[in-house]
């Protein structure tokens, strides 16, 4: 410790941190490197508690194969109230695997309209009026459709009021589905044709009996 009645000046100071420094303090001991954390899947991230997760963006998963799945349009009044159930859904979609997009801002529509305040002679007295509609959009890639169901009937019964949504999807046809119509329309015309050769027959029928 420096000495109370010594006067505090700098060729003082730097004397008592090398007297302090050089002698009496011991070497530095070399501390082990930290271990790379593991690297926690979707399903270890999400059966573990984190108190406070909702707080934080959401996990956006890479893409794969880049094939669309679905898309989502938001729509509200309010930008707070949007902004909040866009993180809710990023979450969800995070916590069922699901890659997808960060929010893209859709351009703003705004409505005026101009009421007089009163008929007649108030008719100077006018007011206006605006309204703002703000838009979002989420896009999804490489999940499977029953998960892509899952989620949206999951964000779905959960919706924030005040919120409007707008789902589309797509979904993968399996292989050979050419074909497959090809086969079924063949089908159908070989029906249609006994179907015409049978009513002609019980027509010949009905006219030999009567």
């Amino acid at each position: 410790m420096l000495p109370r009645r010594s006067r505090l000046t700098l060729p003082t100071i730097a004397r008592w941190v090398r007297f302090n420094g050089s002698s009496h303090t011991a070497a530095p001991t070399r501390q082990p490197e930290p271990e790379a954390p593991a690297l926690l899947t979707e399903e270890d991230f999400s059966s573990t508690v984190v108190h406070g997760r909702s707080l934080y963006p959401p996990l956006y998963h890479p893409r794969i194969h880049s094939v669309p799945v679905a898309q989502l349009q938001f729509r509200a009044y309010h930008h707070q109230f949007l902004e909040l159930y866009m993180h809710f859904v990023g979450h969800a979609a995070a916590a069922l695997g699901i890659p997808i997009s960060r929010p893209v801002y859709l351009p703003t529509q705004r409505s005026l309209w101009t009421v007089p305040r009163g008929p007649f002679v108030h008719k100077k007295s006018q007011e206006n009026f605006e309204r703002k509609v703000h838009k979002r959009a989420i896009k999804a890639w490489d999940a499977d459709p029953e998960v892509v169901d899952r989620w949206v009937r999951y964000i779905t019964r959960h919706a924030m009021p005040g919120v409007g949504l707008r789902v589309t999807q797509w979904k993968r046809a399996p292989p050979n589905i050419g074909q497959r119509m090809v086969d079924a329309a063949v089908g159908q015309t070989r029906l249609g044709s006994s179907a015409d050769n049978i009513k002609v027959l019980a027509k010949k029928i009905v006219e030999q009996e009567l």
